[in-house]
């Protein structure tokens, strides 16, 4: 039988490239978003991921008609009662996306209450596998009030996350709000620090980014591929037995045609480096995703554009 999936925001701009991903992989996906998502094999919900009764009816009733069918058949009896098939796993990337969209208090409270509300139905509804999208933000220079450095590099998941900005430290309370119900359950809630995603269509704009690195400085040159991004959370569905744990979710490399040291030397001298690190390695680092995940990526940049261009 195949797993199914409970994906906030898949209408989102990394939303609609992981979900067709994980159906192409054979799970079932159903979308809880504001909007729906019009994809094949994706069924939608509109449900507000602020309201936790919406989001406990979410995750406990049915996904389509059909399932209506089969309530009292064998996909009744193989989770042993009547009534809807409980949902394998949930992955939340609901949320208001950055700041300057929604006035700072409004971000901060759907990302904060909307991840709340998620978590806490998933685990007391006995779902053993939540994903939650966190960001690069947590980092603290990306949205950061004028220049702000790093405090070393490369960026790996036990850095002292510090953000100002009323997005970063939404993520930062999510990934607190994940450790205390994985501590209270003892289920798997991971948490992935997703670097700035990349659609197909936006290769169009690297050349450009490589005449002006000081567009992308503020993110360490990170980038996620958004159907490797599916991949990701692929992984992370499959990989039980971790409890709490963050990882960071990008490509192996910085989206630039500029050796990593000589990125880091211009724009960030007082830098510094904690380890040695490869010519274009990437400096938000995906070393434990292809450690621990078995992460391999599909869509380095180079596939798409010209490193000279």
């Amino acid at each position: 039988m195949k797993k199914r999936i409970l994906f906030t925001g898949g209408a989102g701009k990394a939303g609609r490239h992981a979900v067709p991903y994980l159906v192409e992989a054979g799970y079932e996906v159903h979308n809880v978003d504001l909007v729906p998502l019009d994809s094949p094999g994706v069924t939608n919900l509109i449900a507000d991921i602020t309201d936790s009764g919406q989001m406990f009816n979410a995750l406990s009733m049915h996904r389509d008609f059909p399932d209506m069918e089969q309530a009292r058949g064998e996909q009744s009896r193989a989770h042993q009662g009547r009534g809807p098939q409980p949902f394998d796993a949930v992955v939340h990337f609901a949320a208001i996306p950055r700041i300057l969209i929604k006035p700072d208090n409004e971000t901060f409270r759907v990302n904060v209450m909307g991840t709340y509300n998620v978590i806490e139905a998933a685990v007391k509804l006995g779902i053993r596998k939540i994903i939650v999208a966190s960001s690069e933000t947590t980092y603290g220079v990306c949205f950061a009030e004028g220049h702000r450095d790093f405090h070393s590099f490369p960026l790996e998941e036990d850095y002292d996350v510090d953000p100002m900005d009323s997005y970063g430290l939404s993520k930062v309370v999510n990934e607190k709000t994940a450790r205390a119900f994985a501590e209270r359950s003892g289920f798997d809630i991971y948490a992935l620090r997703i670097g700035n995603v990349i659609e197909p269509h936006e290769y169009e704009r690297f050349p450009h980014f490589f005449a002006h690195p000081e567009i992308r400085k503020r993110i360490a040159w990170s980038y996620i591929d958004a159907r490797d991004l599916g991949q990701i959370v692929k992984l992370c569905i499959e990989k039980d037995g971790l409890g709490f744990a963050v990882f960071n979710a990008c490509n192996d490399t910085v989206s630039a045609n500029t050796p990593t040291r000589e990125l880091a030397r211009q724009f960030y001298p007082n830098v510094p480096f904690t380890r040695e690190i490869g010519e274009f390695e990437g400096l938000l680092s995906n070393r434990k995703i292809r450690e621990v995940l078995g992460f391999k990526e599909e869509h380095d940049w180079r596939k798409y554009v010209q490193p000279g261009t």
